[in-house]
């Protein structure tokens, strides 16, 4: 049976097929780039474009195909199902939530506000510069 690439499947020659993208943009930034530096010419270097390429695809198609699940072009996609539980029978009940009183810090009064004092009638709490 002839290999053929599944989107669906883990192994190594499926997982590599996404990779002449990346690596043919990276390629031609770098050349770009070392143009743009006066490195070196464009027009010098484009056939490491190809060299690239020619990587990327002995890689893939030497990767091993371990675990390859075949793609069959009949069969339907399968489409994930959204599950709806049932209604509930009974109500459901929860204990009742208690929230405990605030504790006030020691030494402080309850009535005390943050940044003011009683002793110092200049003394706003608002300090702006």
């Amino acid at each position: 049976m002839r290999y053929r690439y599944n989107p669906y499947c883990a192994c190594a020659r499926c997982r590599a097929h996404g990779y002449m993208g990346p690596a043919v943009l990276i390629t031609l930034g770098m050349l770009f780039l070392f143009d743009q530096m006066r490195w070196m010419a464009f027009h010098r270097t484009w056939p490491a474009l190809l060299i690239v390429i020619g990587l990327v695809l002995f890689l893939r198609h030497s990767a091993p195909i371990d675990g390859h699940i075949a793609r069959e072009y009949a069969a339907p996609v399968p489409v994930a199902q959204t599950y709806y539980p049932a209604a509930p029978t009974a109500p459901v009940t929860h204990a009742p939530v208690v929230t405990p009183a605030p504790i006030q810090p020691e030494g402080n009064p309850p009535s005390a506000t943050f940044g003011q004092t009683g002793s110092d009638p200049d003394n706003s709490g608002v300090h702006n510069g």
